[in-house]
């Protein structure tokens, strides 16, 4: 059997999940592991979701549902996305997708091959850059710096299109970094954007409602101008707590939609029936739970900045959105990756290293404060004593 196939050798993983199995690992021989690495909130999801999913199945809804959704559904998305941005998109361009990693699979699938470049932030997402180079497109990293309150710039954006970019993505509010990337520079970004028309852009919003200290997030839905070429990525994975539902949405260009559809057919067919009415509820349910993670977040999310700002060799500027952060850790000797594995294997902490994140990673690791103030705070603990040492 051929050990090469076309394509496969290029494509990479998300580390988050090497780590969390070596942390599962460690805990299952007894080890006492706090971890801060993955991306996944600490809560349950709300009990009225949990319910509708239940009522959906003793109702019937067991069979297969139009490959973009349900139109309740759709029209749902529509209408959430209408209270954060001004704009009610078309139901018939929302696309329902299995996770949100879905919609950067299809949208990098269609504008990547041999020849083009995309653009795509670093420190960023990996499965960005590692769907770039699977479709045999050049991934060109944008800059993603700690100077700029990790906000991606606008001016540096722009001077890296060229002729041959495709596809632009952008992530505010970010992962791994948690920055939020202000309205000025959003807008500064798609004026720019008008003297480049043959580049589309995918705007992955899976934070939209994770925002801090009275921080806006801003929406590329808001801009007419952009609408013909921008596919948003959104779920519900982080805002309700429902990342093992594997719930997303995508909106597409109305030139684009037809095309994704015909993705869903051939690769998924449809999402999960009764989940889709999970996500129903989830989307004209109360939103009280919605708030309450967030406001604990916001409590975490001291409590970490505070710790690690007290550390020896740490620096660590404040998030203002999602739920990571980003410390500097260069003066304390070690590189990222090292040090990331030394704390899990001799303090307990999982964390990620930057350069999981990309090239521009160095120099950092990523924590997440989906974790109880107290692992938090235990947490912190380790990591001082880890240093002291």
């Amino acid at each position: 059997m051929p050990t090469t196939i076309a394509g496969f050798d290029r494509i990479g993983e998300e580390n988050a999940f090497a780590v969390l199995a070596r942390a599962t690992e460690l805990s299952e021989q007894g080890r006492d592991i706090i971890n801060l690495g993955i991306g996944q909130p600490d809560f349950k999801t709300p009990d009225h979701i949990v319910e509708a999913a239940i009522k959906a199945l003793r109702d019937g809804h067991h069979g297969y549902t139009p490959a973009t959704g349900i139109l309740p559904l759709r029209e749902a998305v529509s209408a959430d996305i209408e209270k954060g941005s001004g704009y009610a998109p078309d139901p018939d361009t929302v696309l329902i997708v299995p996770g949100g990693k879905v919609t950067m699979f299809m949208a990098i699938l269609m504008f990547g091959e041999p020849g083009t470049d995309i653009l795509y932030p670093d420190p960023g997402f990996p499965i960005y850059r590692s769907m770039i180079e699977f479709t045999g497109a050049r991934p060109v990293p944008v800059p993603i710096r700690e100077e700029n309150d990790f906000a991606f710039s606008a001016d540096e954006t722009l001077s890296l299109i060229a002729e041959k970019t495709r596809l632009l993505i952008l992530n505010s509010p970010a992962n791994p970094t948690g920055g939020v990337t202000p309205r000025t520079e959003i807008e500064k970004l798609v004026d720019g954007l008008s003297q480049h028309p043959h580049t589309a852009v995918m705007s992955d919003e899976i934070y939209a409602h994770m925002t801090y200290d009275g921080i806006e997030h801003v929406s590329l839905m808001e801009f007419e101008s952009l609408r013909d070429r921008l596919i948003l990525l959104n779920g519900w994975s982080k805002t309700y707590a429902m990342t093992g539902w594997r719930m997303g949405y995508s909106v597409w260009p109305a030139s684009l939609v037809n095309k994704a559809r015909k993705l869903a057919v051939n690769a998924w067919s449809c999402v999960n029936a009764p989940a889709q009415y999970a996500g129903l509820a989830a989307l004209t349910g109360p939103q009280n739970a919605v708030q309450e993670m967030l406001t604990e977040f916001d409590l975490r999310r001291k409590i970490v900045v505070d710790g690690l700002n007290k550390l020896p060799g740490i620096s660590c500027r404040t998030p203002h959105g999602a739920f990571y952060a980003f410390p500097n850790i260069t003066e304390t000797g070690w590189k990222a990756k090292s040090l990331a594995s030394a704390l899990l294997e001799d303090a307990g902490i999982a964390v990620i290293g930057g350069p999981d994140f990309g090239i521009l990673g160095e120099g950092y690791i990523r924590l997440s404060y989906a974790n109880s103030a107290e692992n938090i705070e235990r947490a912190l603990g380790r990591f001082a004593d880890f240093l002291s040492t």
